[in-house]
């Protein structure tokens, strides 16, 4: 997405620092940002961020376009914006202003694969709405092995939609490839809450591994390590 020819001055100082809109006025209130070297107080005044330096705290700042990222995430890492006990995915990309980008679709913290992050909002949404039911491929380990008839069911089962607990609408269909007795390859089209798990669990199996390997025809770059990252292609961005 390309950057504005001009905008507000508030509005540029809110996505270039960590200040809200609200915040933005008060530092410029209180003088604290320079304009071509010269202190700007109105919040109204229309800038262009290619030509004009703007500074804050005693240095420049910069507008980021809209950033898509491809993250092979690793165990004991979670999504969430918040600190809490794990790393957080924003933790492993070094970008500016890491904390705009937004996970597509959220891995739960022992769930290994493909994640995307973006602060394309609009292109978020593509992805992650319900109306749009685009596929998530998972790779599962199962505690118990599944063969011959037991594999057989559990394939039509998924595929007619399963009634999960506590839910009050069966999961869309989904489909299941057992790979080998106790490794699957499951594709749904939704997110609902630890959906792949409570699915298994659904026809009397537990999961023991997960791992995201593909979101619609986006696949995990083979060549990134767990924690590694990538910029995506404009190609790969282009999919959805």
């Amino acid at each position: 997405m390309s950057k504005p020819a001009t905008m507000r001055l508030d509005r540029f100082l809110s996505e270039t620092t960590p200040l809200t809109r609200s915040l933005a006025k008060r530092a410029l209130k209180s003088g604290e940002v320079l304009l071509n070297g010269k202190p700007i107080k109105q919040s109204a005044t229309q800038i262009d961020p290619d030509e004009d330096v703007i500074m804050w705290q005693d240095e420049p700042l910069e507008l980021v376009g809209m950033r898509y990222i491809m993250l092979h995430k690793p165990l004991e890492v979670e999504c969430s914006a918040r600190r809490g006990l794990y790393t957080r995915a924003i933790d492993l990309i070094d970008v500016p202003r890491v904390e705009r980008l937004q996970p597509v679709g959220r891995l739960d913290v022992d769930t290994t694969g493909l994640l995307l992050m973006t602060d394309d909002g609009q292109w978020l949404h593509r992805i992650t709405s319900p109306k749009r039911r685009c596929d998530k491929v998972y790779r599962a380990t199962l505690a118990d092995p599944w063969e011959g008839n037991t594999a057989s069911w559990a394939i039509e089962r998924m595929a007619e939609g399963l009634l999960l607990e506590d839910d009050d609408r069966p999961t869309l269909p989904a489909t299941l490839d057992m790979l080998s007795p106790v490794e699957a390859e499951l594709a749904i089209s939704e997110g609902r809450y630890h959906q792949v798990k409570r699915m298994f669990g659904a026809l009397g199996n537990r999961v023991a591994t997960l791992h995201r390997r593909a979101i619609g025809p986006l696949a995990l770059d083979e060549k990134l390590a767990p924690g590694e990252w990538r910029e995506l292609t404009a190609e790969e961005i282009a999919l959805f």
